[in-house]
């Protein structure tokens, strides 16, 4: 049972690698960005903060120039509809948070199923030096005690490989639900941009 045990930490340790790198490029910048687009939004400068979205990367810069995008269709004579621009929001949101979701299933399956691989090892163990004994047809201390002990480390492997696996699937889905929150802000400033656009086009109008 340990190849199988192997091959999972092998994949674990591959998903923790590209979790960790994918959610640091994610939250990097992400308190900078919502301060910049909400300044040159205020500031009427759509383009600017378009261009300032569009070379950042990350879920909330995804979300924002979803939402500045469809705010830019005014210009070209289509004017910006609350309810459109949280359509489009909300999709780019249901994207961006599958993407970093993915491989999270992965590490809770690893979790779960290295230590059961560890104790059927046992298992497994157990019954080959229980059958060693029947052949001799005496209980030798020596042999028991090997056979009890080389058993025994198919358990400590499982529990090695999932207990670190286990730390960091509540560590990435703590992250996860940080850029959630940093995800929702940004949408709420886009569409707070979209009404204090309309109330001064409504102004301009009268």
């Amino acid at each position: 049972m340990m190849y199988p045990l192997v091959l999972c930490s092998l994949i674990a340790f591959g998903v923790l690698l590209a979790k960790t790198w994918t959610l640091a490029i994610a939250h990097r910048d992400s308190k900078r960005l919502l301060g910049e687009i909400e300044e040159l939004g205020v500031g009427g400068r759509l383009e600017d903060a378009i261009d300032t979205a569009e070379t950042t990367r990350g879920p909330v810069a995804a979300i924002l120039l979803a939402g500045l995008r469809r705010l830019r269709d005014r210009s070209a004579g289509a004017r910006a509809d609350g309810a459109d621009v949280q359509k489009a929001i909300a999709t780019t949101g249901v994207i961006e948070l599958d993407f970093l979701e993915r491989g999270l299933t992965v590490l809770g399956t690893i979790a779960n199923v290295a230590p059961m691989l560890g104790f059927l090892g046992t298992v497994i163990g157990m019954i080959l030096a229980f059958e060693a004994i029947e052949i001799a047809g005496q209980v030798e201390p020596g042999l028991v005690a090997g056979g009890i002990k080389v058993a025994l480390i198919t358990t400590a492997s499982g529990l090695t490989i999932a207990i670190p696996v286990n730390i960091a699937y509540n560590y990435f889905v703590t992250r996860i639900d940080r850029l959630i929150l940093d995800m929702e802000e940004g949408a709420q400033q886009v569409l707070a941009l979209i009404w204090s656009l309309e109330d001064k086009s409504g102004q301009g109008a009268s």
